[in-house]
């Protein structure tokens, strides 16, 4: 791995769980002492991230992360459904034994993190590691549907729908429903129930689903 693609992964990781603040003015030149490298591969790894949507850059502005918005949240999660739903149903037919090994795995490592945080009183030495074994429970389970364009459309997405949560998540006010939600989504995948599993992923993602013009909750 080059280190340009280690200032990328650390910066992405950083963008996707709270490491800079909604709204935060990304400082090239901050991160270029940081790293210790050149200015111009802090802005090469900056505009990357912008087309991956983590960072927003404008002509004499410089770069900045997006802000919270519930529209946003709203139309993310809405393809995230349709995503999810369509690249797990097409790794059920494509995938065989070795993606339900893959799968399970992925799910036994999200399994233990959560019933670990759902028992824990202070849940920040888990937060890096459940990020990190969520977002792989995930992508497994759209890893054997054949199309990268879908992978591709689906790791851009994730990435901003995590961005837009990454405050709320850190919180775990809804780990019990997703040690559920994750159990089910798995069952449904293993039995190859097609329309069983695309509901079990809209029922994981529905709460997100509010619409934009509801009021925010107190």
């Amino acid at each position: 791995m080059s280190y340009d693609t280690d200032i990328y992964e650390t910066l992405r990781h950083r963008l996707m769980t709270n490491g800079f603040e909604h709204g935060q003015k990304v400082r090239a030149e901050h991160l270029r002492l940081e790293f210790g490298c050149s200015a111009s591969t802090i802005r090469e790894v900056l505009f990357r991230l912008s087309t991956l949507g983590l960072v927003e850059f404008r002509e004499q502005r410089g770069f900045r992360v997006p802000e919270k918005s519930r529209k946003v949240v709203h139309e993310l999660t809405h393809l995230r459904v349709l995503l999810e739903a369509e690249g797990t149903v097409m790794s059920i037919r494509l995938g065989g034994v070795a993606w339900e090994a893959r799968l399970t795995a992925a799910h036994h490592q999200l399994s233990h993190l959560e019933m670990r945080l759902q028992a824990a009183s202070d849940t920040e030495p888990f937060v890096d590691l459940w990020f990190d074994a969520e977002r792989q429970f995930h992508e497994t389970l759209i890893s054997a549907c054949g199309s990268d364009a879908l992978r591709s459309a689906h790791h851009q997405v994730y990435c901003r729908f995590r961005q837009q949560l990454m405050v709320e998540d850190r919180r775990f006010d809804y780990i019990s429903n997703n040690i559920k939600h994750h159990q089910q989504i798995l069952d449904a995948a293993m039995a190859g129930d097609e329309m069983l599993t695309r509901q079990k992923i809209h029922d994981h993602l529905a709460r997100h689903l509010m619409q934009p013009s509801e009021p925010e909750p107190a």
